[in-house]
C-alpha cells in the first residue's frame, strides 16, 4: 500500500511537468533578477571585495585553544 502511494505521488509530479506553464507576462516590468542579468556590465568586483573581508573576519571568532581564558589555572 505503502509503495503504491510513493509510486502514485512520483508519478503525479512527473506528470505536473515543469513550472514553465506559468504566466511569465507582467505587464512589462522587470524583477530584480530579470534587470540584474540583462545588465551585465556592471562591476561588483567592490562589492565582492567587502564581502570577502566580512568573511575573512569571521576568522577571529575561532576558539585559539581549549582553555582560552585570561587565568589558565581554575580558580580556588
Amino acid at each position: 500500500m505503502r509503495t503504491r502511494m510513493m509510486l502514485a505521488l512520483i508519478f503525479l509530479s512527473a506528470a505536473a511537468g515543469p513550472a514553465s506553464a506559468q504566466d511569465t507576462d507582467k505587464g512589462g516590468i522587470r524583477t530584480e533578477t530579470e534587470s540584474r542579468l540583462l545588465d551585465q556590465g556592471t562591476n561588483d568586483i567592490l562589492w565582492n571585495s567587502i564581502g570577502l573581508l566580512g568573511l575573512l573576519g569571521l576568522l577571529g571568532l575561532r576558539k585559539g585553544h581549549s582553555e582560552d581564558s585570561y587565568h589558565p589555572a581554575a580558580l580556588e
